[in-house]
């Protein structure tokens, strides 16, 4: 068994956990990928800006530390799913014609439910209405399909924001800088601006792509290493 060497830094609770998790869900979890997966969920959208938070099956498959606690295994990973999803800790909407690895997902919580009846009447709704999410069925550029896999989902703001970023850095500086935050875990859209910008500045060759693939956090500096957790 491998030992766990300890947490490092403080424990001020950049990761909340609901009390409810601990008293009325965890007791009656009987699936270990089940529960994995809800508390990779938790985390995951608790990383996440803005008030409309969701998954995609995507955000699971690509993460590769709970991939290695899910045995590199994509059958077990739709499986604690289905196990989390038909216990409701995590709400899914599922179109119709589309797979389950199509879905987007959710924390069942008053945010979690009210998006997912958005979903399922058609429209994407902020919690002040302010503004309406896009459509998940609309055809998009790659850049947009990379945001929300990789990020979050897109509102109209964040679709102009990468429209402007597509027309100033090339395609492939921006998926290696989205590459960089999700193998940091750092999955914010500032984080990936900042290291495109850095690249900008300073220049970015064939030498700093081959060392960002083989150790992404080379290029953590002052612009952006403050959301790196060491």
């Amino acid at each position: 068994m491998d030992k766990f060497a300890g947490f490092s830094g403080k424990m001020d609770g950049d990761t909340p956990i609901p009390s409810a998790f601990f008293s009325e869900l965890m007791p009656h979890i009987d699936h270990l990928g089940e529960l994995k997966v809800t508390l990779f969920a938790i985390w995951f959208l608790s990383q996440q800006e803005g008030k409309l938070r969701s998954m995609r099956f995507n955000h699971f498959l690509t993460d590769q530390a709970l991939m290695v606690g899910l045995n590199q295994s994509k059958e077990y990973l739709i499986e604690s799913l289905e196990k989390a999803c038909q216990r409701a800790s995590l709400l899914v909407y599922q179109a119709e014609n589309t797979t389950f690895e199509e879905a987007i997902f959710f924390i069942n919580t008053p945010k979690g439910r009210a998006a997912l009846q958005a979903l399922q009447k058609g429209v994407w709704s902020q919690d002040d209405q302010d503004q309406a999410v896009m459509s998940t069925t609309t055809q998009r550029p790659n850049i947009f399909k990379l945001y929300e896999d990789n990020i979050g989902p897109l509102t109209p703001l964040m679709a102009e924001t990468l429209e402007e970023t597509e027309q100033i850095y090339p395609q492939d500086w921006i998926e290696q800088a989205i590459q960089i935050a999700v193998e940091n875990n750092v999955r914010r859209w500032r984080y990936v601006e900042a290291i495109l910008k850095s690249w900008k500045e300073r220049g970015r060759d064939e030498k700093n792509r081959r060392d960002a693939e083989k150790d992404p956090r080379r290029f953590i500096d002052d612009e952006f290493g403050q959301f790196i957790q060491h």
